[in-house]
This record gives C-alpha cells, sequence and structure tokens, in this order.
C-alpha cells in the first residue's frame, strides 16, 4: 500500500525481477483477493512469467489471465516441496481455475479387532490408530457390507461389538441364521474360533487358495474319523467358497497392493475410475468427477488428481496412469515420502495390469456417459443431500419406511426405494404388521426393518446407502437398536419428524450419532428429495393399510358362513372381483366357481339376502 493507504497496482514487469530461479508454489489472486489459481514450478521467474507473455494457448488460460489482479509466490527448498505444497494450497482454497476433486472423506475399511479373544470383523472408517488389522481401503461402504456378508457366510466370525458379545445369554439372530458360531455363549472353542479368523484373515489378504486347500484338508480328515457332519459343514463352506471367488476379479501372480486409474473426458465434464486392487483381488471400483477441467488433457487431470487424490489418503505401492505424466519421478517421489515406502508410477503396461486398465477405463467411460445422460435435477439432489449428510459417497440408492394403521389396528408399514433414476417400485415392499401392541409404531417399524433386512442378509437384494424412516428420535432409536442386533454396520439412518403444525418445509432430521436435529432450508434441493421419499413412502403405507382394511372386511363377512375355508373364500374373492362382487351373484354363478357346491352356493346367496334358514 502507498502512504494514503491504496493499494499500489500490481506492476508485472517488477513483480518477475524480483523471482527466483528456483522451486516454488505460485498464486494467482483477483480483485477481492480470492485466490483462484495455485501452481508450482520448477522455476519460478520462467513458469510465472509464462502466464503474461504471448498468446494464451486456451480459453482458460486466457479467462485467468484476464482474471489476474496480482501474484504471490512461496520459494521451496526443491520442487517435492513445492508438489506438497501446491497440493496442500488447492484442498485449503478450492481455487476456480484449478482442476479440483470433491473433498472425500477416507474410503472405509474392514477391521479385524485382534486384541480380543474371539476377534471381530467390523465396517471401519476414519484414522487406523487402534489395534488390530485393516483391509482395503474399499472403494464404497456398500463394497464393505457386501464383503462382510460373504465374510459372515463363509466363516461365520461375529460382528456385533463387545458390549453387545459380553451380555448375551443366549445365541442372537446371526447364529439361528448360520451367521456366527455364537462365541458369546461359549458354543465354540478359543482354537477353533481362532482357526477360522485365520482363514478369513487370509481370504481377506486374497489367498483363497491356501484357505480352500486347509478347508479340504480339514474335511477328508473329518471323514475318515467318520465325523460325516463336519465333513459335511466343511464340504459345503468350500463350496460356498468356490463360488465367491468365481465372481471375483482374482490375478494371484501379482499381490501387490494397486490403483488402476482411467479418464474419460467430454465437454467439460471428465471421470477419473479407479480401481483397487489388493492382494491380486480387485475390491471394486470408484468413480471421481474432477471439476474445472474445461481445456485440460486427460494427462493433466490425472495428474491433478493424483496429487490431491492421495494427500491425505493410503498410498499403494504402485499405481498405474496408462499414459505418460509431465512430472511421473516428481511424484513418485512426493508420494514416497508421504506413505513411507517406494511408490511406483507405471505408464506402459503389459498382461494382467493392461487388462485392468482396460477394464478401468470402460468403467470411467460408463461412468461418465451415466453422469451426462443422468436427469440434472436428480443429480443435484442426491449431491445435495450427500453433501447435507456427510457422506463422502454418492447416493445411489435410498429406502424408506413408514407406518398405516386405523386406529391401532390392522397395521402396515411400508417401505419404497429410490435409485438414481428415482423411484424402483419393483423394490417396494409392504409389511403386514402383527404382534405388536395396538399403536406402537416403535415395535412396528422394529419388525418391518427386521424382516426387510434378515432377507438382504441372507443374500436377497442389496442394502441401501441411506435409510429414511418417518418419525422422530424414538422411531430411529428402535430402528438402530435392530440394525444393531443384526449387526448392519456403516448404514446411514436418518429419522424425518414433521415440523411446527405439519407443514413441509419445517422438518427436522434426526441422524444416528448426532445429538441435535439438521434442519435444512425449505428451498433446499436435498430436503425436496427426502419429502418427495418421504411422501411415497406414506401414499404407500396407507394404501396398503386401505387394502388390509377391505380384505378383512371381505373375509370377515365370508367366514360366518359354514364350509367356507379359506382357500374357497379366495377363490370367490378372485372371481367376483371383491365382497360386492359375490353378494350380487346369483346361484348358479357361485356355483361356476372352482370348489363351490351347489348346496354351498345357495348358503352363500342366502347369507346376503337375508335368508338365514
Amino acid at each position: 500500500m502507498n502512504e494514503d493507504g491504496a493499494e499500489e497496482p500490481f506492476d508485472v514487469r517488477v513483480f518477475l525481477d524480483t523471482l527466483s530461479h528456483g522451486p516454488g508454489v505460485y498464486r494467482m489472486l483477483d480483485t477481492d483477493h480470492r485466490i483462484i489459481y495455485v501452481g508450482k514450478a520448477r522455476d519460478l521467474r520462467r513458469r510465472v512469467g509464462s502466464y503474461f507473455q504471448g498468446r494464451a494457448a486456451d480459453t482458460k488460460t486466457m479467462a485467468l489471465r484476464n482474471a489476474i489482479a496480482r501474484c504471490e509466490v512461496t520459494v521451496t527448498r526443491t520442487e517435492t516441496e513445492a508438489l506438497l505444497l501446491e497440493n496442500a494450497l488447492i484442498k485449503a482454497h478450492r481455487p476456480r481455475f484449478n482442476v479440483l476433486l470433491r473433498d472425500d472423506k477416507s474410503y472405509p475399511y474392514i477391521y479385524l479387532a485382534s486384541e480380543h479373544d474371539y476377534p471381530r470383523l467390523a465396517f471401519y472408517r476414519g484414522p487406523r490408530r487402534g489395534e488390530g488389522r485393516y483391509f482395503g481401503p474399499y472403494p464404497s461402504a456398500g463394497a464393505v457390507r457386501e464383503t462382510l456378508n460373504q465374510l459372515q457366510k463363509l466363516f461365520r466370525i461375529r460382528q456385533c461389538d463387545d458390549t453387545f458379545f459380553s451380555n448375551r445369554t443366549r445365541p442372537c439372530l446371526q447364529y439361528q441364521i448360520r451367521r456366527c458360531t455364537a462365541p458369546c455363549v461359549g458354543l465354540i472353542s478359543r482354537e477353533d474360533y481362532a482357526r477360522d479368523v485365520a482363514d478369513a484373515q487370509a481370504f481377506l489378504e486374497g489367498r483363497s487358495p491356501q484357505v480352500t486347500a486347509r478347508l479340504a484338508e480339514r474335511m477328508e480328515g473329518a471323514a475318515e474319523r467318520l465325523d460325516f457332519e463336519t465333513a459335511a459343514r466343511l464340504r459345503d463352506q468350500i463350496a460356498r467358497l468356490k463360488r465367491v471367488e468365481e465372481r471375483q476379479f482374482v490375478a494371484a501372480s501379482d499381490e501387490r497392493d494397486i490403483d488402476v486409474l482411467g479418464v474419460s473426458q467430454t465437454g467439460g465434464t471428465a471421470c477419473v475410475a479407479v480401481l483397487f486392487i489388493r492382494g491380486g483381488r480387485l475390491l471394486g471400483s470408484r468413480s471421481h468427477f474432477p471439476r474445472g477441467v474445461d481445456d485440460a488433457a486427460p494427462a493433466e487431470i490425472l495428474q491433478a488428481f493424483i496429487g490431491q487424490h492421495y494427500a491425505e489418503r493410503e498410498v499403494p505401492r504402485g499405481i498405474v496412469a496408462g499414459m505418460p505424466l509431465e512430472d511421473t519421478a516428481l511424484l513418485e517421489t512426493a508420494l514416497a515420502e508421504r506413505a513411507g515406502h517406494r511408490v511406483e508410477i507405471r505408464e506402459r503396461v503389459r498382461g494382467e495390469r493392461a487388462r485392468w486398465l482396460e477394464m478401468a477405463q470402460a468403467n470411467a467411460d460408463q461412468a461418465l456417459e451415466a453422469r451426462v445422460a443422468s436427469d440434472t435435477n436428480q443429480l443435484a439432489q442426491r449431491e445435495a443431500l450427500a453433501e447435507a449428510l456427510g457422506l463422502s459417497e454418492p447416493i445411489e440408492r435410498m429406502e424408506c419406511f413408514d407406518v398405516s394403521h386405523l386406529s391401532g389396528t390392522q397395521t402396515v408399514a411400508s417401505c419404497v426405494v429410490f435409485g438414481t433414476e428415482g423411484p424402483q417400485r419393483s423394490d417396494y415392499r409392504r409389511f403386514n404388521i402383527d404382534g405388536v401392541m395396538p399403536g406402537d409404531d416403535y415395535a412396528a417399524l422394529a419388525q418391518a426393518v427386521r424382516r426387510r433386512y434378515t432377507r438382504l442378509k441372507q443374500g436377497e437384494g442389496v442394502l441401501p446407502d441411506v435409510l429414511f424412516i418417518d418419525g422422530g428420535r424414538g422411531q430411529l432409536a428402535a430402528v438402530t437398536e435392530v440394525l444393531d442386533d443384526m449387526q448392519l454396520d456403516g448404514l446411514c439412518v436418518v429419522a424425518v419428524a414433521k415440523g411446527h403444525a405439519r407443514k413441509a418445509g419445517r422438518e427436522r432430521l434426526f441422524l444416528a450419532g448426532r445429538d441435535e436435529a439438521l434442519i435444512l432450508p425449505a428451498n433446499s434441493r436435498a430436503l425436496h428429495l427426502v419429502q418427495q421419499l418421504r411422501d411415497e413412502a406414506h401414499r404407500f403405507a396407507i394404501t396398503g393399510q386401505r387394502a388390509r382394511r377391505s380384505r378383512s372386511a371381505s373375509t370377515s363377512q365370508l367366514e360366518s358362513i359354514a364350509g367356507l375355508g379359506p382357500k374357497r373364500r379366495r377363490e370367490l374373492l378372485k372371481a367376483f372381483g371383491g365382497l360386492q362382487g359375490v353378494a350380487r351373484a346369483g346361484v348358479e354363478d357361485l356355483a361356476r366357481v372352482h370348489g363351490i357346491s351347489r348346496a354351498l352356493a345357495q348358503r352363500i346367496y342366502d347369507h346376503f339376502h337375508g335368508d338365514r334358514r
């Protein structure tokens, strides 16, 4: 600033003369002093000067040059330090002219709490500081849940928390559906359980053939001892393991941890797909959609992705990029310093890695095509909802439960499903609720959720990314208790409570593990999506309750007729379209129905026409 306190104009020539030819980071600022671009350079004077000399190479550089009001630099000792500082500043300031990644949370892992006498397997996300083993990372919470479900079927390792485990006096549901060996009540020895844990650990490390060989050896030993029950159980376990292996992409010849990157670009949109190879097993893929890629080349997008993506995440020993990058050696050095081990970025690959690269590229192409073709409003709603709920992964599947009853009787619970294209009506389900106190919505919801997800635990369908409940804290507590009992970890559960005077736009969202309610603005896209989902669940529950009431009325009328059992009642209602049709039918018409004799037809006719002889 000058003596009058006004900011002096930015003199590019004078500024460039002050710059050194050493490495460092430069920051471009606009007239409001906001950082609009961050870059690193091996030679600061030459690199920064290139922005102000000659003709801009593309429209993005031209727009950046026109927006620059000031420039600041930080000199570093090495180019590696400059790269690390560049990524840190991009993450902190989110400059609009940089290629930017969404600020995702960490990837989820499977955690083996090995310090316990009977270790548990669990969903885990966060810093890996506790004792035990961490397997992953996995591309999504859904991939973790799917793997945990497979492990329960294959090795029956417990997944309940320690408090639940230490307070059991009898086996829980997991034992009854053959997903656990009930170590909590001593139904398996510590040695046998440890052996199952070792098998599960070997499976997670990608050593399935060794597990299969050990199981086969134990099966033969059991058969020689004439313990045919154990031999049959091990035979079935081997068969299940082989079925799982058939569904997995396994590359046993390369057991290193590798990430394979594919990039696709069209217009102003780009996608980077990451394949996670751990211990020779493909754990899945995840797609990222960087911003600010208007004129960026694919190699530039990958370079920015690698620098930002691995800044705070686990770095594998190998990264397959599939194309030459500007600073491959520099990236390898920077990532190795952060990870504490050698990191290799491969550009040209053959054999198995070439097939992985083709797969990553196909995933990037498909995800980008789906992104562009997706309805803009739906996509914006789901992205807004994921952000509002603090989710690190895109929302692809949501389910919502509601309960409807008539003065506490004939209770029906509904479950509706929304996917990336809106309602998925083929996945809707209704549950007739029995065995609960009239009007007890908590128990009704708990019963419906247990029935729904017991089927999913048995392999019928998939779990949602977000589970919504129509209700408040009480309904949330009832549902989370059921999910905890079923050991369904990593599922985001939200209760949607009606606002003051039940007016739309005043809803409060209660999330498991959060004390305060989340209140979204009335014009929020996220809230509009929640309202749509909640209203659809309410509609589906009411229509189901009315249908049950109608069936009940029809059944009660016909139940009093002697000789008319459940099967014949169904035939009558089907033939005449309901109770009114039966009441209007003549004796001859009634007698034509399968199972209805002439004498019974006469009794039915007399019942509806007042002759009760």
